[in-house]
């Protein structure tokens, strides 16, 4: 991997993670009832959960990369389009505050089990990270440093986000609660969705005009 496609990759998987969700709603909830340290607990499973799915995407598709190398390339181009349409969606969409509803203290284990079984319970997950991946990982030349550093980047990104939105449940609910916030949120997110929906778009054209 190169140092572009890491940071690349590091920066969108942030703005996926800072996306309201359910995870983001438990981490949320699991802080205010509980305290930090259950959301952090939770944002924890969450984490494991997607490293599950990436380990399983980068593992399964490496296989098929040597052969099927145009494959790739389409579905680097329906990646593209997704996070392009995603950016333009949450442009257009209507501010919503977010709500949260008072839970009982849960155990440490329940902590970290709700964030991993919301996580493997999305079985639209693992198709996104199967079209996702591949516009950051060149497949057919895979090695055990890019799949470390693709789990760091993860825990990093995904984790630091759920933690940032644990912390931010115990000092700033009304903030969060706010629909103006919750716009502004969407559409620097979309914005980040749309320009590195373009620079995936970019990279596929870049190679196959050097190809040419």
């Amino acid at each position: 991997m190169t140092f572009q496609s890491l940071i690349s990759l590091f920066f969108t998987m942030v703005v996926l993670a800072a996306l309201p969700s359910t995870s983001v709603l438990t981490v949320i909830a699991r802080s205010l009832s509980a305290g930090f340290w259950h959301g952090g607990v939770t944002a924890l499973g969450i984490v494991m959960g997607d490293i599950v799915f990436i380990l399983f995407a980068v593992y399964g598709l490496a296989v098929l990369a040597t052969t099927l190398v145009s494959v790739f390339v389409v579905i680097k181009c329906v990646g593209s389009a997704y996070l392009i349409a995603l950016g333009v969606t949450l442009w257009r969409a209507n501010a919503t505050a977010i709500k949260i509803n008072g839970v009982e203290k849960p155990s440490w284990i329940s902590s970290f089990l709700t964030g991993l079984l919301i996580t493997l319970g999305d079985q639209k997950a693992v198709l996104f990270y199967i079209g996702f991946l591949p516009a950051f990982v060149d497949l057919a030349n895979l090695t055990v440093t890019d799949t470390s550093l693709i789990i760091v980047i993860t825990i990093g990104a995904v984790g630091g986000v759920k933690l940032a939105y644990a912390y931010m449940a115990g000092q700033a609910q009304r903030l969060l609660q706010n629909p103006k916030v919750h716009t502004l949120i969407n559409r620097a997110a979309g914005t980040a969705m749309i320009l590195t929906g373009l620079y995936l778009a970019g990279t596929v054209v870049s190679t196959a005009f050097f190809r040419s």
